[in-house]
């Protein structure tokens, strides 16, 4: 049977139709590597904090940890500093790029709703519990939270960073407990560092490589210590050992080693599928 000349049209309109409304609907589900036409303000995704952005409704799996960086320890020496004043390494241009240039915000809390002024942050940073004058030396631990989330479209775990805590220890601090001196969005951190080439990650055995804070930390060029992760009782790791357990910070250390290798054990688990 002939078509006529409508029933032709008719047909090629129905074609181009379906071939629109494909393509819309391509269009409009976007994911994080190809966003929608019409951008991602239907969907939940951290601009804030995070310095590589992922969609909510992209992440099948996600848990926060928090982690901490002795600077002392041989691996994390290139942080620390050079010296016996250590003022060059990443504590000191924290500070440096607070007080003298004031580059980003610093807070109080960790919900980030109490911002910190320079001269409070001073007093924090240099005071200890009994009014006692520390050096950037006794400034040796870097906490910071990031989301381990693993991203169902790129088939791709990631480490996404959400901010930095800044600590006075309990030995700094006249042995009164650790201190939070100040917390600054990673995000802030991230894209003020990476255009600061004279702070610098230092490779002591080549020093025609040394990196910026932002390469180091993209390369996750530190070694840390889980302090804590998502949990009913948001306690730390710490604090969920048994009491009467003689060797409570040894088991603490042992627990976060093993939240570490079940993180591992789940990477390595999603491709035996």
């Amino acid at each position: 049977m002939k078509l006529g000349k409508g029933s032709l049209r008719g047909f090629f309109l129905l074609v181009l139709s379906s071939f629109i409304m494909m393509e819309t609907y391509a269009q409009n589900t976007g994911t994080t590597q190809s966003p929608a036409s019409d951008g991602d303000r239907n969907y939940r995704i951290d601009t804030v904090f995070s310095v590589r952005p992922v969609r909510e409704a992209d992440k099948m799996f996600k848990i926060s940890v928090w982690r901490r960086i002795d600077l002392r320890e041989k691996y994390n020496l290139p942080f620390y500093g050079t010296g016996n004043i250590k003022d060059d390494g990443i504590i000191g241009n924290i500070y440096n790029a607070y007080v003298n240039e004031n580059a980003f915000e610093v807070f109080a809390d960790e919900q980030f709703t109490e911002p910190l002024s320079i001269a409070d942050f001073q007093k924090n940073f240099w005071l200890a519990a009994n009014g006692d004058s520390i050096f950037i030396k006794d400034l040796y631990y870097l906490d910071f939270m990031e989301e381990f989330s693993f991203d169902k479209h790129r088939s791709q775990i990631l480490f996404d960073i959400k901010y930095i805590e800044l600590v006075m220890p309990s030995e700094t601090n006249s042995n009164a407990g650790q201190k939070t001196i100040g917390f600054i969005r990673y995000k802030d951190f991230y894209e003020y560092f990476k255009d600061h080439p004279d702070a610098r990650w230092y490779n002591f055995q080549n020093t025609a490589k040394n990196l910026t804070y932002d390469q180091a930390f993209d390369l996750r060029l530190f070694r840390s210590v889980v302090r804590k992760y998502t949990n009913p009782d948001d306690a730390l790791i710490v604090d969920m050992v048994d009491p009467n357990n003689p060797n409570q910070d040894v088991q603490a250390y042992l627990n976060s080693l093993q939240f570490e290798y079940d993180l591992l054990e789940w990477e390595n688990s999603l491709w035996e599928w």
